[in-house]
């Protein structure tokens, strides 16, 4: 240190005593230095014209049209700009910020369920690429994966296949929380859970911290896993999957996590007491079936993903809920389920144009072969006393009195 420093000391300590000695604050404290009253402005505007825009989206929007440049203004520097300013913050951050936030956790496994999707790598489909989704299910309390898979679309029928895998090797929870994705607000998930006795949840929009847990667990999948993959050599969804379940239960499920003090699978095993196994696999089965509603033509057919249909001619007419896997449409043989009111009123198979046309159909018609021929009914002979009525014009009579007048003729 410098004389001048320790007599610049001196000076502060005999005129504002052990006050002066501690560090002051920037005179320019709680402004920025990068970002002008001009700048300042324009972003207003813009926040005003466009208030639905997130901070990176604003940020771009501000690029592009000239406001500043990002070796000006980093994305960083503007970011601490709008922590500055709240009322420049979006309608959704600002209400996330009023609105309390407490983190929780559940004290037993299987009690809560959290199920999210995350957009995944892309891999190679024909001669281009093409998106893939990880649809995963954690369970609150333990944080173990209890079903995680890769699929090529982010729909129903991958959710119901992972909820499905997840309950048959982990029990039945009593609660699945949500986000408010059109996949998890569908009437099928919701028949599914009040069959199972499970109650589905959703959180409110625009709060992703609200399933802090799986969103981690997403964190963790793209910075251990996906960095470890090399997608070139990858040729297949299985392929990816199978990668996916050996670092699954290599890594996360056996590493020890630091709010737990445990790895999330001794976690779960220690409390295994808790866990309600689904006793019949076959009817767990019944239970994910999908469901809709179909109304039976006059010649009981009704169409079903473009694949037509036939079941009994007495079922004609009604509207009826069809159950099924999506698997049996593959399958000719593979007869759908067919339910009014909730009670089983037949099956329907899918229609067969050939065998039809050579089928006899049953009911009123004139018989194709003889043997078919209905047996005719013997009539009883008319009562002796009751005259047999006579023929207006008697044939037999015209013969005689034409054979008279020919002899008398020819005599």
């Amino acid at each position: 240190y410098s004389p001048k420093s320790f007599s610049w000391w001196l000076y502060l300590y005999r005129r504002h005593g052990l006050e002066g000695l501690k560090p002051g604050y920037r005179s320019d404290r709680g402004k920025s230095r990068r970002i002008t009253e001009e700048m300042a402005l324009k972003i207003a505007t813009k926040r005003a014209e466009k208030p639905r825009l997130n901070g990176i989206m604003l940020y771009d929007e501000l690029v592009k049209e000239g406001v500043f440049t990002p070796d000006k203004v980093s994305l960083s520097t503007f970011y601490r700009y709008l922590a500055q300013h709240p009322d420049l913050a979006a309608p959704a951050a600002a209400a996330a910020e009023a609105k309390e936030i407490k983190r929780f956790a559940h004290q037993w496994v299987n009690e809560l369920w959290q199920g999210d999707i995350m957009y995944g790598p892309y891999l190679k489909a024909g001669r281009g690429k093409k998106q893939t989704y990880l649809i995963a299910f954690i369970d609150d309390a333990s944080r173990l994966i209890l079903h995680a898979q890769f699929f090529w679309e982010q729909n129903y029928t991958a959710v119901r296949m992972t909820l499905k895998e997840a309950i048959l090797k982990r029990g039945v929870p009593k609660m699945i929380y949500t986000d408010n994705g059109k996949v998890y607000r569908s009437g099928q998930l919701a028949v599914v859970c009040a069959s199972l006795g499970c109650s589905l949840l959703h959180a409110e929009p625009f709060a992703p911290y609200a399933r802090g847990k799986i969103e981690r667990f997403f964190r963790t999948v793209r910075t251990r896993f996906l960095p470890r993959l090399d997608l070139d050599k990858i040729k297949s969804l299985e392929e990816l999957n199978l990668a996916f379940w050996q670092w699954l239960e290599e890594d996360y499920q056996r590493k020890i996590h630091s709010s737990l003090g445990l790895s999330p699978l001794d976690f779960f095993l220690s409390q295994t007491e808790r866990v309600r196994v689904f006793p019949d696999p076959a009817l767990l089965d019944e239970y994910f079936l999908l469901r809709v509603m179909r109304k039976v033509n006059h010649d009981a057919t009704f169409s079903l993903d473009n694949i037509l249909y036939e079941t009994e001619p007495q079922l004609a007419g009604l509207r009826l809920e069809v159950r099924y896997d999506p698997e049996w449409l593959a399958n000719p043989a593979r007869p759908l389920l067919l339910y009014r009111e909730g009670l089983k009123v037949g099956e329907a198979r899918q229609v067969d144009l050939a065998t039809n046309a050579t089928l006899k159909r049953r009911g009123r018609g004139r018989p194709a072969h003889k043997d078919q021929v209905p047996a005719l009914v013997e009539e009883s002979p008319p009562p002796a006393d009751r005259p047999e009525p006579s023929p207006a014009v008697s044939f037999a009579d015209l013969l005689e009195g034409q054979g008279k007048t020919g002899g008398s003729q020819e005599r």
